[in-house]
Formats: C-alpha cells, sequence, structure tokens
C-alpha cells in the first residue's frame, strides 16, 4: 500500500484532525499527523486564520527506532600463569623384587623339632599323708575309773533320773568317784544343749539340785559336779585363754580388769590360771550370784585366790 497524505483545515488542530479522519474512515492510530499552520483568532477576528494539518496514511507498520548501540569494551584477557614444572619422580616397579631369604641351617637330626617335643609326663600328686590329731583326745569317764555303786551314787542316779524325766529330756546317769568326797557324774544322751543353758547356767542348777538332795539330812557332806557333752572341761578351757589374754592386758596398761559375775568353780579356774604370771595378782570382789574376779596389776606380786 502507497503512503498518501491529505491537508485538511480546521477551527483548531483537533478539528481538522478530527475532519480529515472522518473523511479517509481510519482510526487516530492508522495516520500520522503533522501540523502545518496553527490556528490564529486575531483581533476582533480581523487576521484570523485557521489551522492546517497534514495527514499521512497508508503506513504498513511503524517501525520504531533502533536505540543507538553502545560500544563493546575490550575485554581483557589475562595470561595463564605458567605453573613451574614439577620434576616428576621416579616410578618405583610394581613388584620389587625382594632379597632372598637366608636358608635355613638344617636342624640336628638328634634333637627333634619343638612341636615334636615330648612333654614331660605330669606327676600324679603326692597324696597327703593323713594329719595326726591336732589335739589329745579329752579325759573320757574311763579315765575316772570305775562306775560308783554305793548308796550315794544310787541317790544321785534316782534324783537326776526322775528329773530329767519331768524335764523331758532323759539321758543315761554314770556315777563316778575320782576321789574320797567328791561325786563326778556324767549324762549322755542326744540333744543335751538344752540342759546345758547359757554359759551352762541349767547345769549349774541341776548340779546344786542334786547336791542338796543328796546332802539333805546327811552328817557328812559330799560334793557333786555334773557335767554333760564335756561341757566343764570346754569351759575350763575357755577361761583359761580369758584369763590369759586380761593378764597381758593388765600387764600392758597397768589397769585393772574386772571379769564378768562367775560361780566358785569358774572363779577357782581364773585364780589357778593366772597364780604363776608375774606382776599379776586376782581376787575375788562381790556376793553370789554376782561374786567377779579382779584382775590388777601388782609389780613383783603373784596371784591369790580369794
Amino acid at each position: 500500500m502507497a503512503v498518501k497524505t491529505i491537508d485538511v483545515t480546521g477551527k483548531t488542530e483537533d478539528e481538522a484532525v478530527s475532519r480529515a479522519l472522518a473523511q479517509l474512515g481510519l482510526e487516530r492510530d492508522a495516520v500520522s499527523v503533522e501540523i502545518l499552520e496553527r490556528a490564529k483568532s486575531g483581533f476582533l477576528g480581523i487576521g484570523a486564520r485557521p489551522a492546517k494539518v497534514r495527514i499521512t496514511y497508508g503506513l504498513e507498520e511503524v517501525v520504531a527506532p533502533k536505540p543507538p548501540v553502545q560500544p563493546v569494551k575490550p575485554v581483557k584477557v589475562e595470561k595463564p600463569v605458567e605453573k613451574a614444572e614439577k620434576p616428576e619422580r621416579p616410578v618405583r616397579p610394581a613388584n620389587p623384587e625382594k632379597p632372598a631369604a637366608p636358608k635355613a641351617e638344617p636342624e640336628d637330626p638328634a634333637r627333634p623339632p619343638k612341636a615334636q617335643r615330648p612333654k614331660p609326663p605330669r606327676q600324679a600328686p603326692v597324696p597327703a599323708e593323713p594329719e595326726e590329731a591336732s589335739a589329745a583326745p579329752r579325759p573320757r569317764p574311763e579315765d575316772l575309773g570305775e562306775l560308783c555303786t554305793d548308796e550315794k551314787a544310787q541317790q544321785i542316779t534316782a534324783f537326776l533320773t526322775g528329773l530329767l524325766e519331768h524335764m523331758d529330756h532323759p539321758a543315761q546317769v554314770k556315777v563316778y568317784q575320782p576321789e574320797k568326797g567328791r561325786y563326778k557324774v556324767i549324762l549322755e544322751g542326744e540333744k543335751l544343749g538344752a540342759l546345758i543353758g547359757r554359759r551352762g547356767e541349767t547345769l549349774d542348777a541341776i548340779q546344786q539340785l542334786t547336791s542338796y538332795s543328796v546332802n539333805r539330812g546327811g552328817d557328812k557332806r559330799v560334793r557333786v559336779h555334773v557335767d554333760a557333752e564335756d561341757y566343764r572341761l570346754k569351759r575350763e578351757e575357755s577361761l583359761c585363754r580369758l584369763a590369759h589374754k586380761v593378764a597381758a592386758k593388765v600387764v600392758k596398761y597397768r589397769r585393772s580388769v574386772t571379769l564378768e559375775p562367775m560361780n566358785a568353780y569358774e572363779r577357782h579356774v581364773i585364780h589357778t590360771a593366772l597364780q604363776d604370771v608375774e606382776n599379776v595378782t586376782t581376787y575375788s570382789m562381790g556376793t553370789d550370784p554376782n561374786r567377779r574376779v579382779i584382775v590388777a596389776y601388782e609389780k613383783g606380786q603373784k596371784n591369790q585366790e580369794k
């Protein structure tokens, strides 16, 4: 389509443009407007002149002006810094040859190798020789002589047999007379601990009752000692150990020691055990049943029973 132009006049520029568009039947965006003369109003109508515009139409497309091309700045290209080449390392062979191992010296045929050396046979443990009895057997009733069957012995047997039956602890009663005027009674049986009691208190009570029964109404008094399961012997050994232990403490600290209440027989055991101990003396104090033994330090003195 060819480009065409048309000149139109009007009282104003807008009126001239409107007339041209109405005449051409086009829209405002389809034409190009160029103002040739502007409208002048004059003075009181004198010198007035209409506006004149030139309309250009028939344009296929309006080409927008291209933006100015900015010059491209040259880019500085940095030269790569050459690195110093490292000296190449010598390449080691993959499988270096190892020096041959020294040949093993031939073994002595007379000496077998360690794996084949016979182990010395283990010696069987020597059976231990049976140990001898650490202590001699305690004296039994046989050491007291023959069983006594006199009148006093029969009274003792009858009284104790009946007493033990009432206590529901029957036991065999054996009476010995180791010396004149003294009877030793041995009770034999099973589970006699109840007849002994705590620290022999029950056994002492049985002994006192037996002594009272035998000596009642008689002119000559006899001593009766009742024992069960060798309690008297065990108690005597325990009292002797206690006496020497207390005596050593008394000598070391030079202070007196008061023992627990004891009957006459046990006090006699303490006095006898310490009668030959240097720098120690013993005496009794108090009244039965709370009479006690006092172990005291006294230089150059020996014991005396009181």
